[in-house]
């Protein structure tokens, strides 16, 4: 690595963007109904999900031993950075429940379910691209653009021109009862419209008939770790939830360099700093996003093709759907007691850790197939149907989250028979791990 290039938020890309700022956009969406509210809530949370998939997505796509091609400094260089993806892309966990519990604050269900990669043009405003990148200064680079400080002059990476709109349609901002999607520049600029419209709803209608849902129904750090996760029940935890999510992203009122964003350039900036001191160092495996499944959106994405990869990317997105399912449970529960609560949290992250992480870990050493000779896939989490579809009775969506289970749990032992040696005991360690979650799934209900 060169000693000469200081690495860290303290880099020099770092010490080039604290002189770089442009004004914030006059840009502010207009909330003036519940409705738009909660419209605008639901993408919001769409937007955590899907970056929080991206980093996801990013991290494991890194290479994870000196066999790979790395030496001893380089795989402790992508150590960290895999650690930080994983950081961030946790935050960002904890960015979308606390979005879920500004959305029950304001009487709207949970919003989990979201489009499938890739994107369908108009996801989202025309600046905003959300795609799954495997690591390297494309991915990097459009991580902090997406995380940068409203009104800080940040280029985007190559490809990610800012998509043509189609002409608007002819809206009467002043007067208008039907929600719709509204031009945002960045994250903090959508959230900070968010606290505003609240401001203005709790004026308009009365704090007590905005904040009508239940703080039971609502995440806090009884069930899970983060301190941060407050229940929203008045105009100042809502704005203490909105602040969290700003200041983990883009930092707060310009002291970025410990937010996301910041820690994305000090990832960038060592990164670069090593592909100078070594041309060939490539940190990434040979990643390209890839499906299962054609999507019914027609888009072209290559299809796998290889057999052991198909099972074990089928795998991974069952994994993920309950996971889906069961934070969907958790948010809009009915009749669950405390503990069955604590059962639900406890398992939705158990799923995170001793199933997603480490298949998607092994599925970006798998081959797409034959026609596309040397090119591994990555976890396309793709969705097959909407989340909560399970009905709203706790008896009966128990059996179905605790029977899905217990077919991931026999799947992955066939997927372990099915594929190489290499991958029987991994597979296997996820097959337990899905095994015991449905046992203390059946234990609770």
């Amino acid at each position: 690595m060169n000693e000469d290039v200081p690495a860290g938020p303290g880099g020099p890309l770092a010490h080039l963007l604290a002189t770089r700022s442009g004004a914030a956009s006059a840009t502010r969406i207009r909330l003036e109904y519940r409705e738009a509210l909660v419209y605008t809530l639901g993408k919001a949370a769409e937007l955590e999900h899907l970056i929080m998939l991206q980093y996801l997505y990013a991290a494991f796509s890194l290479k994870q031993r000196v066999d790979e091609g790395l030496s001893p400094e380089e795989l402790a260089a992508v150590q960290r950075w895999r650690k930080t993806l994983l950081g961030i892309g946790e935050q960002e966990m904890l960015h979308l429940a606390l979005v879920q519990n500004l959305l029950t604050a304001v009487g709207a269900a949970p919003r989990l379910t979201r489009p499938n990669f890739p994107l369908p043009p108009a996801s989202y405003p025309a600046g905003v691209q959300i795609k799954l990148l495997p690591f390297g200064e494309a991915a990097v680079r459009h991580f902090a653009f997406l995380e940068r400080p409203e009104g800080m002059a940040v280029d985007d990476a190559e490809g990610f021109e800012a998509l043509e709109r189609a002409v608007a349609l002819p809206h009467d901002e002043e007067d208008e009862i039907v929600p719709h999607l509204q031009e945002f520049d960045t994250i903090g600029q959508l959230y900070r419209s968010i606290q505003a419209g609240l401001e203005h709803l709790a004026e308009r209608v009365g704090a007590d008939r905005l904040f009508i849902g239940p703080p039971d129904a609502q995440a806090t750090e009884v069930h899970f770790r983060w301190p941060e996760l407050v229940a929203v029940v008045d105009l100042a935890s809502a704005n203490r939830a909105i602040d969290t999510i700003v200041e983990q992203g883009e930092g707060a009122r310009g002291e970025w360099r410990d937010a996301h964003f910041g820690r994305l350039l000090g990832v960038l900036d060592e990164y670069l700093a090593m592909r100078r001191a070594n041309p060939a160092f490539e940190p990434a495996r040979p990643v390209l996003v890839a499906n299962v499944r054609p999507q019914a959106n027609g888009a072209g994405l290559p299809i796998v093709s290889d057999p052991g990869t198909v099972r074990c990317m089928d795998l991974l997105n069952v994994v993920y759907e309950v996971l889906l399912q069961l934070l969907s449970r958790y948010f809009a529960h009915t009749d669950e007691s405390e503990e069955q609560l604590e059962t639900l949290a406890e398992i939705s992250v158990g799923l995170m850790y001793g199933a997603i992480k480490p298949l998607g870990t092994v599925v970006t050493t798998l081959p797409i197939g034959l026609d596309l000779t040397g090119a591994t896939a990555g976890p396309g989490f793709e969705l097959f149907y909407d989340v909560d579809y399970l009905l709203p009775h706790r008896a009966a969506a128990w059996v179905l989250m605790e029977e899905r289970l217990r077919e991931a749990a026999d799947f992955a032992v066939r997927c372990g028979q099915a594929c190489t040696p290499a991958l029987m005991e991994p597979l296997a360690k996820v097959a337990r791990a899905l095994q015991k979650f449905a046992d203390q799934l059946a234990a609770a209900a």
